[in-house]
This record gives C-alpha cells, sequence and structure tokens, in this order.
C-alpha cells in the first residue's frame, strides 16, 4: 500500500487551524444561547470554502499523512455520524489524518477536518474521538473565523499568509523559528484573536454536547475528555498538549461543561461495537512502528477489548512478515465478527503488502460482493489489479476517483493504472490531479499543457475537453493558493 510522508509538523500548523474555523450557517439552539448567523456574513462562505481548500492543498504539502484507507473509512463514518446534527449546513468536509503522535484535531474553512493519530492513542473510547470531532464541527457551525474576522478585515489575509509560512517553515525542519514566523510578525492580531477564545471554545462544546447527544454518542466523554487533558498537563509539568494550545482549557470551562453534560443524554445510545479500538489499534502501530510490542502494551494498560488486541497481535505478526500466522488470526476474527469489514479487508491489506496478489484480489471481491463500493477494500482491489490486469485496475480506480475527487491517493494510483493500460493522455490528467490537491499547482498546469499535446495527438476528443476543463479549475486554484 501506499505509505506515509515523514516530514515533521509543529504546533504552528494548529495555531493556524483555529484561526480557520470555517463556514456554514448555525441552527436554532436557543437553550444554549448561541448567536444567529444571517445576513452578510453568508455571502462569505464561498471564500472561505476556497480559501480552505488552498490551504488543505498547502498542508498536504507539507504534513506528514497518514495514508491509511481502513482509518479514513472509520472516521469519515464518524464524522458523518455527527453532521446531521451539528447545524452544518454546507456538509463538503473532507478529514485528513495526520501521522503525528501529538494530541490534536483542528478544523478549517471549507470544512476541513484534521485529526492526528496522537488523538487515537490518547483517547481509549470512540465517545472521546466523537467529543473532539463535534467541538470541532461546532467551531464549523458557528462560524468562529468569520465572526472573529469582524475586527480584523483588514488583517485577515496576511495574518493566514504570516501562520501559513509559519506553518510551512516548521513543517520543513524550522522548529521554534517556523513558530516564531507564524506568531510574531501578526502577534497584535493572534492577541486580538484569542480575547474571543473562551467564548468561542465554551460555544463550541455547548453545541459540540448537543450534537453527541442527538447522534447517540455520551455527551460526558467530552467532560472526561478535558479532565485527561488536564492529567497529562499536570503529569508533565505545565506543558499542554497540542490541542490546548489553540484550545484553551480552563476549570471554568470543565465546569460549565459538566454541567452542561448532566442536562443531555443519548438520544439512542450505541451497542458496542468494537470498530473504534480496532482503528485505535492501527494508530498505536503507526505511533510504535519501531518497536510494535509497546503499541501492544499500551492497549492491554488501557484494558482495550479483547477482539482489538487479538486484532493488532495480528497486524504485529504481519509488520514482522509472519504472513501466514496473520491471515490466519485475521480470518478467524473474521468468522467471529461477521458484520465487522476491517478483518476482511485487514486481512486482504496483509496479503498485498506481502506481495499475494492473487490472494488478495479475491479477498476484496469477496468484500465489495457483500459490500459494494466500500472504499478500503476497492482501493486494495484497484491496487492489486495493477500487477495482474491494468485496464480493469483503471476501471474500477476511474470509478473510485469518480466518488473521492478530492483523494489524492486515489490519483496517484489511476495515473499508474492509465499508463499501464495505454491511456496516456488521462494518465497525465490523473497526476495532475493528485499534483494540484497536494499543492504542486504550477507542476499541474503544466501536466494539464502535456496532456492536452497528448491528447491532440492521439484524437482523444473526450480527454481533451476534460483536460481544458480541469485547467480553467486549476487556475482558479492557482488564484486562490496566491492569496497566501
Amino acid at each position: 500500500m501506499l505509505r506515509n510522508s515523514r516530514l515533521s509538523l509543529t504546533t504552528a500548523a494548529t495555531a493556524l487551524a483555529l484561526a480557520l474555523a470555517a463556514p456554514a450557517p448555525t441552527v436554532a439552539t436557543e437553550d444554549y444561547r448561541l448567536p444567529s448567523l444571517t445576513g452578510s456574513s453568508q455571502a462569505m462562505h464561498g471564500e472561505e470554502f476556497r480559501l480552505g481548500r488552498a490551504w488543505l492543498r498547502q498542508f498536504r504539502a507539507r504534513a506528514p499523512l497518514w495514508q491509511d484507507p481502513i482509518a479514513q473509512e472509520y472516521m469519515e463514518s464518524l464524522v458523518s455520524r455527527l453532521i446531521p446534527y451539528s447545524g452544518l449546513s454546507d456538509t463538503r468536509t473532507v478529514v485528513t489524518l495526520v501521522d503525528n503522535r501529538a494530541l490534536n484535531a483542528f478544523a478549517v474553512p471549507g470544512g476541513v477536518i484534521g485529526v492526528n493519530t496522537g488523538l487515537f492513542a490518547f483517547a481509549n473510547e470512540e465517545d472521546a474521538v466523537a467529543s473532539v470531532l463535534a467541538h470541532e464541527l461546532g467551531h464549523l457551525s458557528q462560524r468562529h473565523f468569520a465572526r472573529g474576522q469582524a475586527r480584523a478585515e483588514q488583517t485577515q489575509l496576511p495574518a493566514m499568509a504570516a501562520m501559513l509560512a509559519g506553518m510551512l517553515i516548521a513543517a520543513s525542519g524550522g522548529g521554534d523559528a517556523g513558530i516564531a514566523a507564524a506568531m510574531g510578525s501578526q502577534a497584535a492580531f493572534i492577541q486580538d484573536q484569542l480575547a474571543y477564545s473562551r467564548r468561542f471554545e465554551q460555544e463550541a462544546d455547548r453545541l459540540g454536547m448537543q450534537t453527541m447527544a442527538q447522534a447517540g454518542f455520551d455527551p460526558d466523554a467530552m467532560v472526561r475528555m478535558f479532565r485527561a487533558m488536564q492529567r497529562q498537563v499536570s503529569l508533565q509539568g505545565g506543558n499542554p498538549p497540542e490541542f490546548l494550545l489553540t484550545h484553551p482549557l480552563t476549570e471554568s470551562r470543565i465546569s460549565d461543561a459538566e454541567s452542561r453534560a448532566s442536562q443531555l443524554t443519548a438520544v439512542r445510545p450505541r451497542e458496542g461495537d468494537p470498530s473504534y479500538h480496532l482503528v485505535r489499534a492501527r494508530a498505536l502501530l503507526t505511533v510504535h512502528q519501531r518497536d510494535p510490542q509497546q503499541a501492544a502494551t499500551r492497549l492491554a494498560q488501557d484494558n482495550a477489548p479483547e477482539v482489538a488486541r487479538r486484532y493488532l497481535d495480528a497486524l504485529i505478526a504481519a509488520h514482522q512478515g509472519q504472513t501466514d500466522t496473520a491471515l490466519t488470526q485475521l480470518d478467524s476474527l473474521a468468522q467471529e465478527l461477521p458484520d465487522l469489514a476491517i478483518m476482511p479487508v485487514s486481512a486482504a491489506e496483509v496479503a498485498f503488502d506481502a506481495g499475494r496478489y492473487d490472494d488478495a484480489i479475491e479477498r476484496s471481491r469477496r468484500i465489495l460482493r457483500l459490500m459494494p463500493g466500500h472504499m478500503p477494500a476497492t482501493r486494495i482491489l484497484g491496487e492489486a489489479l495493477l500487477q495482474r490486469d491494468p485496464n480493469e485496475a483503471y476501471r474500477i480506480l476511474r470509478e473510485l476517483s469518480d466518488r473521492r475527487p478530492e483523494d489524492p491517493q486515489v490519483f496517484t494510483l489511476l495515473a499508474e493504472a492509465a499508463g499501464r493500460s495505454g491511456r496516456e493522455a488521462w494518465g497525465h490528467l490523473a497526476r495532475a490531479e493528485q499534483m494540484q490537491l497536494t499543492g504542486d499547482i504550477q507542476r499541474a498546469i503544466r501536466q494539464l499543457d502535456v496532456a492536452r499535446q497528448v491528447a491532440e495527438q492521439s484524437g482523444d476528443t473526450n480527454a481533451r475537453a476534460r483536460i481544458e476543463q480541469r485547467r480553467e479549475d486549476f487556475v482558479g486554484y492557482r488564484e486562490t493558493m496566491e492569496k497566501f
């Protein structure tokens, strides 16, 4: 499978993240005394969306992404369970997983939601992660970025540019110098923005707990998460997790959350489902990939369900090259828990990583017969078919790219499938899509120019029409990115 990039990410990213909470109208929540956002603020949505997507392109170019389709599918599903109750009317969200052990999550304009592997390592229950996501959705639905800029109309873009520049320096190895670049040149602006933080954090907490309750999660999990963070601060001598650098935690905030949570109960409490613990096992293995046994120790210390510990044992066996042992363990778990797709798809992944392409193809197709369109199985199938039937791989990956037009890894695979199946113009187009999604917009435009030449030479009018349409779009993306 495609592997993770390994650049260093620092707190400058989170400094930018809070400043960029995203667009969408609020819901009526009179009990929570949240403001009603109407009028001219609605006109800002389009610009916020474009700025957020431009930021995401830059972020992908520098951040260490956690490229795990199984975890991606889970997180997108978790967000989709919360969104209907969050007050967001624009549901064009994108979930980005970051390979960083720091406890952090963020939201930016355009519905971009980022989650570090460190959040999974820290939270030992699904409802705790749901509380963080619901809180971030609260920032989005209340449009805190748009409301904050009322006092900063003239400095909004310069501040965003300064913080983005600092984040890029830090992500490229600049360390504290990068953070200084983000904070120093716009210190007055950021100081002004932080004056809103308590009020905005309280609003996001209140709406987040209401969202959780309506979605069937325990709102008290947010309080438990706050207390756990508070304990970590005391254990680390006052050095807070990254999340708290942009989401300040006070005793009054915790007390307010406790009071609100006591007034709420989950509307439809969910029955026990080990999916979160299985994904957490994957995250812990990523965090401790140099010493996988530490991941197993952490699960045992947190009293994780037995199935999660057995699942992690299978992943560790695969990691150590014991493919047969891993597949036997995963197949056994799949028989015990036939409703969980994560078991058979993990087995397909293990088979692929071991170079057993025919086995991976068979296993993936078996899953897709039961669950048509399942993203991780489709991706594994497409990648395995590259070794056996590039033409069929192209067909499958092309359909997947239609469903996931903002997934750069899908376009990486699609470009390879197009090249191997003789679709040269379409291959250049797919490569251009991957480039623009990861921030390399100039090279993406040049790639489109090559694609157009190839399409003209081969007489592929369909490809040429699509390429010309996308070139116009790419130029628009470039103009927005230049604002940073």
